[in-house]
């Protein structure tokens, strides 16, 4: 008989555990849970990129530049639903932002465009990074469309201000200096050095 009190009390007591860890992996989940919605909110919220050229220039370019209309295309499509659209979009727009070295059109294969270019893909993949971790901060990802937002008027303005400084008519003798200052086309001295006979007394 005790035996069998014993066996009813440690069959109450295992079940009470287990409902007492149920309720706590539930809480848990419920905890998460919110947490995740609260992540997603928030960059639901601030995924608002600049998907639109900013000035005529820009807006050529989304003709004649393949890459640029492709990366900003990117841009303007939202994901819906999940954190993992997100996850799936970033990554994408880094591909995007990655093949903007590719095809420059001539009058911007320049160093200022190529510095920004890569600020732009470098911001971006710290997007795509922070976006894929398992404890996602929302922050920084927020944080980080803002700046990619920066960089991108940067980069539009800065095409603005090559387009408009080639329209300005050099004056008359301007392309020769130029040209002169131009060390890369300078004529090399071919002249040999003279010869110095070391034999020869010096004068102190």
């Amino acid at each position: 008989m005790k035996y069998k009190i014993s066996l009813f009390l440690l069959l109450i007591f295992v079940l009470n555990s287990c409902q007492n860890e149920n309720e706590k992996r539930l809480a848990e989940n419920l905890k998460v849970a919110k947490k995740n919605e609260k992540i997603f909110n928030n960059i639901n919220k601030a995924w608002v990129f600049i998907d639109e050229p900013i000035n005529e220039v820009s807006e050529k370019n989304v003709n004649s530049w393949n890459e640029w209309r492709e990366f900003l295309k990117e841009l303007g499509e939202k994901p819906r639903k999940t954190i993992g659209a997100f996850q799936k979009k970033s990554t994408a727009i880094s591909k995007k932002a990655m093949a903007l070295n590719n095809n420059i059109p001539a009058e911007f294969n320049l160093p200022q465009i190529k510095s920004r270019i890569s600020i732009l893909i470098t911001k971006v993949k710290m997007l795509d990074l922070f976006i894929h971790l398992s404890a996602i901060p929302d922050e920084k990802v927020t944080f980080l469309i803002g700046e990619i937002n920066k960089e991108l008027v940067s980069l539009e303005r800065q095409m603005d201000k090559i387009v408009e400084k080639a329209k300005i008519p050099k004056e008359e003798g301007e392309e020769d200096f130029l040209r002169m200052l131009d060390t890369t086309r300078a004529i090399p001295n071919l002249q040999p050095a003279p010869f110095i006979d070391k034999n020869t007394p010096k004068v102190e």
